[in-house]
């Protein structure tokens, strides 16, 4: 069995894979990882990697330095399934390429963009020979809500949950569908540009914010919201088996 250790900027996942299925997935501190040793006495787990968007403190370091088993920490090194056009790799978020490796994985030979709504937006692009050419970022729906109200002297926190309206009738239903309409219509728009240049465009979604939205590319869609895991078990299994 895999191990896969996804540190990010929130929470820290902990997902157990046998082969390509994923069995459990774990929630846990990024600062402590306390729930690491139980995970590991469940599931006679044989290989982790760790991957992390943030600096380690020093109980997270001791908690994976008592693992015994192989550690696999994913950097710019790493070597990969697909072909990496970033330019500078050191400065890729691990969760951007475990995104693109995973959806590769599901549908090889074809023209993806991977939209990943989590704390940012992520919107990122493989071409059907496997080269990965980059992507953007945008703030996260929840960075979006604070930023309107921490930059501005009057407008309050607002959440996504309430009363939705499509032209706003008051200050909070007008910030909830700001943001959530805003959101909408930026993934919109990539998907409608994306598929005018790659008509046979598959797009998947994945990340923590749940929303939903209308739009007539729907049925090129897939929802998957451990697409970042099983990106990073498949990478994982690249490494140990197939370059074996």
């Amino acid at each position: 069995m895999n191990l896969i250790i996804d540190i990010g900027n929130t929470v820290a996942k902990l997902a157990v894979f046998e082969g390509e299925e994923l069995r459990e997935v774990v929630y846990d501190s990024n600062r402590t990882l306390e729930l690491l040793p139980d995970v590991c006495r469940r599931f006679p787990v044989e290989r982790a990697i760790v991957a992390t968007v943030i600096d380690l403190c020093e109980e997270v370091m001791g908690q994976l330095s008592s693992l015994t088993i192989p550690l696999l920490w994913l950097d710019q090194h790493t070597p990969l399934p697909v072909q990496n056009l970033y330019e500078t790799p050191q400065t890729l978020g691990y969760d951007r390429m475990a995104a693109v490796v995973g959806a590769s994985a599901v549908f090889p030979g074809r023209d993806l963009l991977v939209i990943d709504a989590g704390t940012c937006i992520t919107f990122e692009f493989i071409d059907a020979a496997g080269c990965y050419h980059g992507g953007n970022i945008s703030p996260g729906m929840q960075m979006r809500f604070k930023a309107l109200n921490q930059f501005t002297g009057r407008l309050p926190l607002v959440s996504a949950e309430g009363r939705q309206v499509p032209m706003g009738k008051d200050t909070e239903t007008a910030i909830r569908a700001g943001v959530l309409k805003g959101m909408e219509y930026e993934i919109v728009g990539y998907i409608e540009a994306m598929k005018h240049k790659y008509p046979e465009l598959l797009v998947f979604l994945t990340g923590g914010d749940d929303f939903s939205f209308d739009t007539s590319v729907k049925n090129i869609i897939f929802a998957d919201r451990f697409l970042v895991l099983k990106g990073l078990n498949r990478i994982l299994r690249y490494n140990i088996n197939d370059r074996i």
